[in-house]
């Protein structure tokens, strides 16, 4: 049931979940499903979390449709879709035939599978296929146990020595995805790298919005409670066990929660600390938060088209790859997702061009608004000059523009510092520990390696979802055990 702003609820619940990020709204369904009366809520006013869109008015006809999400995420997605969703959402996710790379060391077009990387990697960059095969072998045996002290830097050491070109093909559309850098553990890229050269890239054909409203449609139909504009203000715990919740004055009984916030927000401003232990605590301190982004988005007039450039091109006029020059707001590296009017095919859609830039929170927090407001605007100028060499002319094709930086989505997301791709790798073993502290607490969320981006935020809400049933059923068995002796 979609409940209004305005309705008091009063209802108890087996599972609240704070947040509709799609780890949020994929454990809430999956909940749902195996018989939990479950309520979502949300602080934004539509669901989604960073997996979202929005619309700006044109002069003159039809509205724009900007998606704040990046192209791309692994073919898991289509099994976690259709066993933890439907197979209508599944069967909408298509596979992105061509991704570009444009820059001084190459220019490639690839399909993003394993055995097209081989070749290319063998053919353009002339290495051996042996050290290609095998380091493709070390990848798929990677796993979350591994020595975390080997980074990607000794990683792309080991086999491809001196070949920074070899890095930048390797590294830069992984770094975009959940914001991998050369000095991060080898994990945060071989997991997710694997992953992405099973069989390609893929999209959500019909747009973030279609997406999510399809999700919404499921979780309405498997009885979830949803209600928007609602920020939770406190998690309630009494004697190591969770209550319910606060929402300003109301309080909100259930026997379970899942916090689908940042990490941080979950643990140091739903709860006491006064809960979790010290040790608990000075862990999460030391959590790394993970790079944020900034992006530019430009819808194209009516009438005006593109041509077929493939839906995703990685772009960049650095000499190297570094990933500092990644990081910098000069912004020398860019991604740019086109969105054609195939995308949505079911709306009067227009042509539209997305630049995102990797970015650190530090370097805007503190401008001022002159100055915020002026490197704005040399990363739109930038962003559209740019393009302008891949497609001439396209400076007089654009209609609309709009710009968001790491203060964007700190406003609307509440992601600590801005971050677009959660924590760094501890953050997840973190986040696992914190049912431990406080009984029937959980969260889910970014939290490193494959917990972020769609597919990996969408399977740690199931990987959340299963332990919070173990949970409950663990907390029923007892209770009846506890009847039982009473009653005799």
């Amino acid at each position: 049931m979609l409940l209004k702003k305005k309705d008091k609820i009063s209802k108890t619940y087996d599972v609240i979940v704070i947040g509709s990020g799609l780890a949020g709204l994929t454990a809430a369904n999956k909940l749902a499903k195996d018989g939990r009366s479950v309520l979502l809520l949300e602080a934004h006013n539509k669901l989604g979390g960073f997996a979202t869109w929005f619309r700006r008015n044109a002069n003159e006809g039809e509205k724009h449709i900007f998606d704040i999400s990046l192209h791309g995420f692994p073919a898991g997605m289509i099994k976690t879709c259709r066993r933890y969703w439907n197979k209508d959402i599944a069967d909408q996710i298509e596979r992105v035939d061509k991704i570009r790379f444009m820059n001084p060391q190459f220019s490639i077009d690839t399909d993003f599978t394993k055995e097209d990387y081989i070749n290319i990697l063998v053919e353009k960059f002339n290495l051996s296929r042996d050290e290609v095969v095998n380091f493709f072998s070390e990848l798929r045996d990677m796993n979350f146990y591994d020595d975390k002290n080997m980074t990607n830097a000794d990683l792309f050491n080991k086999y491809f020595p001196n070949r920074n070109d070899v890095v930048r093909f390797l590294l830069e559309p992984i770094a975009y995805a959940n914001g991998s850098t050369l000095e991060d553990e080898a994990i945060t890229f071989g997991i997710v790298f694997s992953n992405f050269m099973n069989k390609g890239a893929y999209i959500f054909r019909g747009g973030t919005d279609k997406l999510i409203g399809m999700m919404k449609d499921e979780l309405v139909s498997n009885g979830v409670d949803i209600k928007l504009h609602t920020y939770v203000d406190e998690v309630v715990v009494e004697e190591g066990r969770v209550k319910g919740v606060k929402v300003g004055e109301d309080f909100i009984s259930s026997s379970s929660v899942i916090s689908n916030s940042s990490l941080y927000n979950t643990i140091f401003k739903m709860v006491d600390k006064d809960h979790f232990s010290p040790d608990f605590i000075e862990k999460a301190k030391k959590v790394r938060v993970n790079t944020s982004s900034c992006q530019v988005f430009m819808g194209l007039k009516d009438g005006e088209e593109l041509p077929d450039i493939g839906e995703l091109i990685f772009y960049s006029d650095s000499e190297k790859f570094d990933t500092d020059l990644l990081l910098s707001p000069k912004a020398h590296s860019q991604t740019f997702s086109i969105y054609y009017p195939s995308m949505r095919p079911h709306l009067p859609q227009k042509y539209a061009v997305v630049s995102s830039m990797n970015a650190r929170y530090e370097d805007w927090k503190d401008l001022s608004k002159e100055e915020y407001e002026k490197r704005k605007q040399y990363l739109i100028d930038n962003a559209i000059n740019t393009f302008e060499k891949i497609v001439p002319g396209f400076k007089d094709k654009v209609e609309h523009v709009n710009c968001s930086t790491p203060l964007t989505i700190e406003k609307y997301t509440h992601h600590h510092f801005g971050s677009s791709f959660g924590t760094k790798f501890e953050g997840l073993e973190v986040s696992k520990e914190l049912s431990d502290q406080i009984k029937g607490f959980f969260h889910s969320g970014s939290v490193g390696i494959i917990m972020s981006g769609w597919l990996g935020a969408a399977n740690y809400g199931v990987i959340q979802a299963h332990d919070l049933n173990t949970y409950l059923d663990n907390v029923s068995e007892s209770v009846n055990k506890n009847e039982e002796v009473s009653y005799v």
